[in-house]
């Protein structure tokens, strides 16, 4: 009886979760109907109302049931329904950050944008305002308005975003905002804030609107170089920054220097004497072309005639030596950080070439050298990667390694079921080669002692009678020659030639470098070995039929016993196995048990 009920149990179990397979079968092919089409009702009956309880209709026209759903975000006004984008929602919705990293946070990065934009405004127009005459009781109040905006600007950015940036302290992220905000009140940086704020403009009510009166607000320098900091930083080709922004430095100087020559020229008269600006055309164009010749030296400019003029022009001259020698070291540093690379690459090349020469290697593998370079420099913009990943700490480096070739690796069929992190260490020890067309990856007959993971490009494995039949194509993604990585007693030999199809950039791991990893993970050395047995003997490969190495993998046979001392055992035997050669025979037994 206690077998028949817990039968019976067990089919009645059988028989429910068969039945919840089925609903949740049938559940889930609804909810693919409903997704695919918006019409399918859901799988829940609607209650059946009664002509008693119909619904009512509502003013409007129309039933409670027509009204769209709070999903396709509508809303109500007066007598109409419009809608209205979830991206306001959103934007009601969203929370000022308590605390703000300046280092990784874009939005930090394009509100120092309008910081730096508020500060140009200052420091490129306040000098036109003071020299030239653009600023006009007619148009005063426009430039008061931008003015007060970039004040704005600056107060935003000591209120909220300042108080709110994350520092290191004693190796911790400090994200406190009582500490935030004691920290930036410390610093050097709210002392330039304060300083940049000062009321001066009260003074307007007593000497006018002069522009020089707003001269503090240019001191707000670094904002612009924690800007310049940063945009270089999320810049894929920052030397381009680098250059516009040096040119800037050069207009900029010479934007100043043509405001001085109109107030100077003011000073004196405007067309008193043949140096002063003589007031036709354009003031600031005409100004601007005189600081141009001057501050580069060009030459060709009238003569000082009074005093202040000699003075004013012998300033400018040697100002202008100054910072125009300043600008082309400036550009010629940030030119040469830009071509660094293709300087090391062309270097590199002519070292080698020199060599090549120097001993005169043919012209054939001097060509096939060159043509290496070019390639391996345009495919990768480097030589060698790992010296750029031997600055990398070790972490990194392997955050790297797993992004770039941890897809490829573990779908290979020997290191599947291994310890990850085994893996993890060896993606770091994989090296990267660039094989030419027609180049020769590993011979038929040659120890193997490396895998080979191809990365880009194809090889094509060669057989047959005369060894240049292509038995198969290698593309990208695929492996070879791992069985060679677990191979005892030197490596075992290669069955194929491997001749790279086209230019090809291979993988390799070498041997010893898997053996040094796998002294740290036993399990995973076991499994590996038991995994390329079944390969080898899978693969059908040759025994040697003498008794000799043929699978370095196990224990190697024993070797034949000489006929000479068959008969003398044998002899022994028929003597009742007396005497040292009967015990040495009963010790060989024992040996053989254990062998088998």
């Amino acid at each position: 009886r206690v077998g028949s009920a817990t039968s019976l149990s067990s089919a009645v179990i059988n028989t429910r979760l068969q039945e919840l397979v089925r609903l949740f079968k049938e559940r889930t092919e609804k909810v693919k109907e409903k997704l695919i089409d918006s019409d399918v009702t859901s799988d829940d009956e609607s209650p059946v109302a009664s002509p008693a309880a119909a619904p009512v209709p509502a003013p409007g026209g129309e039933q409670e049931g027509d009204k769209p759903s709070g999903d396709e975000h509508y809303c109500e006004m007066l007598c109409c329904t419009f809608k209205h984008r979830p991206w306001l929602d959103r934007l009601k919705s969203y929370q000022f950050p308590s605390s703000i990293d300046p280092l990784t946070n874009l939005m930090y990065v394009l509100w120092l944008f309008f910081v730096v934009m508020a500060w140009n405004w200052n420091c490129w127009l306040i000098p036109v305002r003071w020299a030239f005459p653009y600023q006009t009781p007619a148009n005063i109040h426009y430039w008061l308005l931008v003015d007060y905006l970039c004040d704005l600007i600056y107060l935003l950015d000591i209120l909220i975003f300042q108080t709110r940036l994350q520092f290191v302290q004693g190796g911790d992220i400090i994200t406190d905002k009582k500490a935030m905000k004691e920290n930036y009140l410390r610093s050097q940086r709210f002392k330039m804030d304060v300083l940049c704020l000062l009321p001066l403009d009260f003074f307007y009510f007593k000497v006018g609107v002069n522009p020089l009166l707003r001269f503090p607000r240019c001191l707000k320098y670094m904002a612009f170089f924690e800007f310049n900091s940063r945009l270089e930083a999320i810049l894929t080709k920052a030397y381009i920054y680098r250059v516009i922004r040096t040119t800037a430095y050069l207009l900029y100087s010479l934007h100043v220097n043509s405001c001085l020559y109109y107030w100077a020229s003011a000073y004196e008269g405007l067309g008193s004497t043949t140096w002063v600006y003589d007031g036709e055309g354009n003031s600031y164009i005409r100004c601007y072309y005189w600081a141009v010749k001057t501050l580069i030296t060009i030459g060709g400019l009238p003569d000082p005639k009074t005093l202040f003029e000699i003075v004013f022009q012998l300033l400018n001259y040697f100002t202008g030596v100054f910072a125009f020698s300043v600008m082309i070291g400036q550009m010629r540093d940030v030119v040469g950080a830009a071509t660094a690379g293709q300087t090391y690459y062309r270097s590199c090349m002519d070292s080698t070439i020199k060599y090549m020469n120097f001993y005169k290697i043919p012209r054939t593998v001097q060509n096939r050298v060159k043509t290496w370079y070019e390639y391996t420099w345009h495919s990768q913009g480097m030589l060698d990667e790992s010296e750029l990943l031997v600055q990398l700490p070790d972490k990194m480096r392997l955050d790297i390694a797993i992004d770039v070739n941890y897809n490829i690796v573990s779908k290979v069929a020997l290191f599947q079921g291994c310890d990850r992190q085994m893996i993890f260490d060896m993606l770091k020890r994989l090296r990267s080669v660039v094989y030419l067309p027609n180049d020769y990856v590993c011979k038929k007959g040659e120890i193997g002692r490396e895998m080979y993971i191809i990365q880009a490009g194809q090889v094509q494995v060669l057989g047959g009678p005369d060894g240049k039949s292509v038995l198969v194509t290698l593309k990208a993604g695929s492996v070879f020659g791992e069985i060679s990585l677990l191979a005892a007693g030197g490596g075992n030999r290669r069955t194929a030639n491997v001749v790279a199809h086209g230019f090809a950039n291979l993988f390799i791991l070498e041997k010893k470098d898997l053996n040094e990893i796998l002294v740290h993970y036993p399990e995973s050395q076991k499994l590996l070995r038991k995994k390329a047995k079944k390969m080898l003997k899978s693969n059908n490969k040759p025994k040697d039929e003498k008794g000799g190495p043929g699978d370095p993998l196990i224990i190697p046979p024993k070797a034949e016993t000489p006929k000479l001392f068959k008969a003398a055992l044998a002899a022994t035997g028929r003597m009742g196995g007396k005497g040292a050669l009967g015990r040495l025979r009963w010790r060989l037994k024992e040996l053989r048990a254990m062998q088998e």
